[in-house]
């Protein structure tokens, strides 16, 4: 051999999972927050730190829905959209993640969703079917894609 081949590395190819991350006792708080809000759907904003394709929620600020409509729409009121953002920035957070349910459907992003999911940012969309009590997670980027939601051990949030 000579000593081109020295120069040689081998490049490995390292793939990225785009992940939610939460803890069980979170998604617990989430789903209840699902059935109680019965027909009309449930919402919360998921507040934590994202590092690079990964979404750590480390605090569910769970919301009303104003909109008080059970045709498949929520709205979360301006004064508790800035509480929950005024909270993130006491605990030195940021908003990693929407939720909300459909009581009624699966959990895929619905037409409405999309247009929101659009003016939202790059976070993801944590959604609860009622029909089916699954948790799915979306992210629009050029098109809605679904990425994991990993359920993590509760010490791992501290």
């Amino acid at each position: 051999m000579d000593g081109l081949n020295n120069n040689y590395r081998r490049v490995r190819r390292i793939t990225i999972v785009k992940e939610i991350v939460l803890n069980q006792s979170q998604l617990d708080i989430l789903t209840e927050h699902a059935i109680k809000s019965g027909q009309n759907e449930s919402c919360a904003m998921l507040l934590g730190i994202q590092k690079e394709q990964q979404w750590n929620v480390k605090e569910v600020f769970l919301t009303q829905n104003v909109d008080g409509n059970p045709e498949m729409e929520f709205t979360i009121s301006p004064d508790e959209l800035l509480s929950g953002y005024k909270h993130a920035e006491t605990e030195h957070l940021q908003l990693v993640g929407i939720f909300h349910s459909h009581p009624k459907s699966i959990a895929l992003p619905s037409n409405t969703d999309r247009k929101f999911m659009a003016l939202n940012g790059d976070v993801p969309w944590v959604i609860f079917s009622g029909l089916t009590t699954d948790c799915k997670a979306f992210i629009l980027e050029e098109d809605v894609e679904e990425i994991k939601i990993r359920i993590m051990e509760r010490h791992f949030f501290q």
